[in-house]
């Protein structure tokens, strides 16, 4: 359990300087490093995705009260709109952890394989949304939001690869789309991790230290370290060449997607 805890730090560093530096949730490294991790300490073979999505999805809720609060002072958060999504999002985030629950361990395996592949293709070609004629109404905000929020429980992200690019579609200046997308992270996270609690509460082949599927020492050790290195990589992102940097961690996503077919 210590030496979980102690790579737990690592990786949180790690997630927060890159998250930081490019404006990525940490779901996108958490998740395979986590798959990677547990299954060198023999958790359970049917739960290793399940709690590193899990785990990840909680580690997501203090970084993501952190990035609102900054974009809220910065007057960037559009309310309303995130009022619009939440309750889509909310539904289809416990929607998705259900989903998670039932399917294979295989299956879910390749939905984060795709989901990687998409993300790094995305940033290796640095894809813009580009505005379209067109008004995003509350029934389609409820569609797309539900959309949103049951994908990114089931890959254990926050939901900015999805979310930011719907609303820029919908005219939404970039700056205000992030912010938004920031805050929705936040009920993805919550309905997500208390989904993943509930369902996992009686699963005999937990690891101890667990509460559901959220293993404790990596949530908290990621969780802290994340915290405190996410300004730094804000910082290095107006001083290194962040376009460049971009491809080359499109292409450590394309990695961790081949290491988890080959696991």
């Amino acid at each position: 359990m210590i030496e979980i805890f102690v790579v737990s730090i690592i990786l949180g560093s790690l997630s927060g300087l890159l998250a930081g530096l490019f404006g990525i949730g940490g779901g996108l490294v958490i998740v395979p490093v986590l798959a990677i991790l547990f299954k060198a300490h023999g958790f359970s073979a049917e739960l290793i995705l399940l709690m590193a999505v899990a785990t990840s999805l909680a580690i997501i809720i203090p970084t993501a009260l952190s990035s609102v609060w900054a974009h809220h002072r910065l007057g960037s958060v559009v309310w309303p709109r995130v009022f619009s999504l939440s309750p889509g999002i909310i539904i289809g985030a416990a929607m998705g952890a259900v989903i998670a629950k039932q399917i294979s361990a295989e299956t879910l395996r390749y939905i984060l394989v795709g989901f990687l592949i998409y993300a790094a293709l995305q940033m290796a070609l640095q894809v813009q949304p580009k505005p379209k004629p067109f008004q995003q109404k509350r029934g389609l905000d409820l569609l797309v939001s539900l959309i949103i929020g049951v994908v990114s429980s089931i890959v254990g992200i926050g939901g900015g690869t999805l979310t930011v690019p719907y609303l820029v579609s919908g005219q939404m200046l970039m700056r205000k789309a992030v912010a938004v997308s920031s805050a929705c992270g936040l009920p993805i996270a919550l309905a997500g991790t208390v989904s993943y609690v509930l369902l996992g509460w009686h699963d005999a082949q937990l690891p101890e230290w667990s509460i559901g599927y959220i293993y404790l020492p990596v949530f908290l050790g990621t969780s802290l370290s994340s915290i405190l290195t996410a300004p730094l990589g804000a910082k290095l992102a107006y001083k290194l060449p962040a376009k460049v940097l971009k491809r080359y961690f499109s292409l450590l996503l394309v990695a961790m997607a081949a290491k988890l077919i080959w696991q």
